[in-house]
């Protein structure tokens, strides 16, 4: 990773802090998904897109992603 250093007034640092906060993450975590959202999608890979959004609050869910993404099995 590349460490950068960004200037904000205080009431957008604040509430970047109290969102990121809220969600459970560091800021520093909030800028990157900010920052992921305003790229362009590469054409090769939209799917990248969508990639770390999701999050089901389950940290195994990476063994269940099927019953994650498309529901309870019946």
């Amino acid at each position: 990773m590349i460490r950068t250093q960004i200037s904000l007034p205080k009431n957008e640092y604040d509430s970047m802090k109290c969102e990121a906060s809220a969600q459970g993450i560091s800021v520093a975590e909030f800028v990157r998904r900010a920052v992921l959202r305003m790229l362009p999608v590469e054409k090769d890979k939209p799917w990248m897109h969508y990639a770390g959004l999701v999050e089901s609050g389950d940290p195994q869910s990476s063994q269940t992603v099927d019953e994650v993404v498309y529901g309870s099995k019946r």
